[in-house]
């Protein structure tokens, strides 16, 4: 993005190129500030106007957690500053408005670098720079996620039920209960796989998550976190440790920081199912001589190819899937998690839902088929002229009658929401789709909707292990039944044992059909919802959710 000096930025800052992170954007020029390198005079008389309209906004525009980077930005300010007791780093809310919608607002902590610090800074994370200040020492105004006593900082506001004060408000530290008994503060490192917020890892006992985009009242993920921590003991989730949180005179609290009991895991279930079905697809290779070219192997057959152990990974995912919606449907007396009637207006509502996604998805589809390769243009086609059918199929869950409630859930799950400890899943980030309004992401939905989510996963991981580039070309278009043939015995594991975890409870409708029913409309709904993503991001992987949507409608 170009900077456009402002009439008065001759005096202020002058420009200097330097190299952008390694996440592969243009050059960035680094704006140099002429002012002293203090907070104190930073943002003095006109300073700040030029620098909210100049320099701010060529920062965060850039940042991988800037949610607004489809929008046309109208301005940004700083809403609130809350200096940070003990480390010298200031909070600020940026709020963030636009041509249309509503605005947001933005958590960026920021500190001053000076002499070996800021060369370090400007080394080893120079995407976190915001700007430089002349004279001849070197100083940056940096993210303060970069400076380690802001972190500590940010640790010991929890730890000590900590207060800082604003000029609107203030920054007060909520302790959990994995937090008791703890003195020091561990030794902290960034997480750099983040995008939509920040994470911080205390030598492998705390992980403290920092939200980038705020809104007013309670973080589903610090909510739920808490509550199957503190009230359902439930085993299976990292440990609410405590938050973070911004209090005003006026209005709800709003949720800044999480900290969580750290999870010893060997890596996330996307990469074990990702080397499970890798090898997979070497026995389906080494016994290709004896298998069938169009029907499914015998049960015999078919267990040997895929192997015992992942099966009883996902069985245990299942299970442990369907403990997680017991437990968040468990407390009947808690207004935030008491399970309610999916009754006919939510059935209603739900639909609505549904139709809006297919006919978005389904004009961006028809709008992108040119650009597709002959062969996935074919079955993108076929898909195409399969709407209304998916419609009805969809439009059945307006028919249910069976008395299944709706409860709080995951929102957003798949296998990367879980980690795998060796032994057992642990399940992760509670906070729903990022792009979705708070309000929106804390609704009780039907259970059904985590399942489908996972569900999809799975073909997800064995398309994506087909598409290694380990693989060689010419084994893919014979593997590609084979994939359908994996994620398809897997989603059957995972539901069989899912629903022998939920057996009896509000929340499954307890007709076979009905349950059928809704199960299919929410993963046509998903898989409808993948096609929209696909074309906006990776268009040749858009054959995934097309084939999902061709299997679902053959199995309805």
């Amino acid at each position: 993005y170009p900077i456009t000096l402002g009439p008065h930025a001759h005096f202020w800052f002058v420009l200097r190129p330097m190299a952008e992170s390694a996440a592969g954007l243009q050059t960035r020029v680094v704006p140099t500030l002429h002012a002293p390198p203090a907070f104190e005079t930073l943002l003095e008389n006109s300073r700040q106007s030029i620098f909210e309209r100049e320099i701010l906004p060529d920062f965060i525009r850039r940042c991988r957690w800037f949610g607004g980077k489809a929008r046309i930005v109208r301005g940004m300010r700083i809403a609130e500053q809350i200096p940070m007791d003990g480390c010298g780093a200031e909070f600020w809310l940026v709020e963030v408005t636009y041509v249309d919608g509503n605005p947001e607002t933005y958590a960026l902590p920021v500190q001053i670098a000076t002499g070996e610090a800021a060369h370090t800074i400007a080394q080893s994370a120079p995407q976190a720079v915001i700007a430089r200040f002349a004279g001849n020492d070197e100083a940056v105004l940096h993210d303060a996620i970069w400076d380690s006593a802001f972190r500590e900082q940010l640790f010991r506001t929890v730890m000590e039920r900590a207060s800082c004060r604003g000029k609107a408000g203030e920054l007060l530290g909520v302790p959990g209960s994995a937090l008791a008994g703890e003195t020091a503060i561990p030794a902290s490192h960034v997480l750099t796989a983040e995008q939509s917020n920040t994470s911080m890892l205390f030598e492998n006992k705390f992980f403290l998550k920092l939200y980038r985009k705020l809104e007013d009242g309670v973080n589903p993920d610090v909510e739920v976190t808490s509550f199957l921590t503190e009230k359902r003991n439930f085993s299976h989730v990292p440990a609410f440790a405590g938050a973070i949180e911004y209090r005003r005179a006026q209005g709800d609290p709003t949720v800044v920081c999480l900290l969580q009991a750290a999870a010893a895991n060997e890596g996330d279930a996307w990469a074990l199912t990702l080397d499970a079905v890798g090898r997979y697809y070497e026995r389906v290779l080494g016994r290709k001589a004896d298998l069938p070219e169009r029907t499914i192997p015998k049960a015999t057959l078919l267990s040997e190819l895929i192997g015992g152990v992942y099966t009883e990974k996902a069985k245990l995912l299942g299970q442990r899937t369907g403990e997680l919606h017991q437990a968040l449907a468990g407390d009947p007396d808690d207004r935030a998690f008491a399970p309610e009637p999916f009754n006919a207006l939510a059935q209603r509502s739900v639909f609505q839902s549904m139709r809006g996604s297919l006919r978005r998805a389904f004009d961006l589809l028809e709008k992108k088929l040119p650009n597709l390769s002959d062969v996935f243009r074919v079955e993108a086609e076929e898909v195409l002229a399969a709407e209304e059918q998916i419609l009805a199929l969809e439009q059945r869950i307006l028919e249910q009658c069976s008395p299944a409630t709706k409860i709080r859930i995951h929102g957003d799950y798949h296998l990367g929401q879980a980690l795998y400890t060796g032994k057992d899943f642990v399940i992760l980030d509670f906070e729903g789709e990022p792009a979705r309004a708070l309000s929106e992401r804390k609704l009780k939905r039907s259970a059904l909707r985590d399942v489908a989510g996972m569900m999809r996963s799975f073909q997800y991981a064995a398309y994506s292990a087909l598409w290694q580039p380990a693989m060689r070309p010419e084994d893919i278009p014979f593997l590609e039944r084979w994939a359908d043939v994996w994620y398809r015995e897997m989603s059957s594991v995972f539901l069989k044992s899912y629903l022998a975890a939920t057996k009896g409870a509000s929340f499954i409708p307890q007709d076979e059909s009905e349950f059928q029913i809704l199960l299919e409309a929410y993963l046509l709904d998903k898989a409808v919802y993948e096609v929209g993503y696909e074309l906006n991001n990776r268009p040749d992987w858009v054959v995934i959710p097309i084939r999902g949507i061709k299997h679902i409608l053959r199995q309805g």
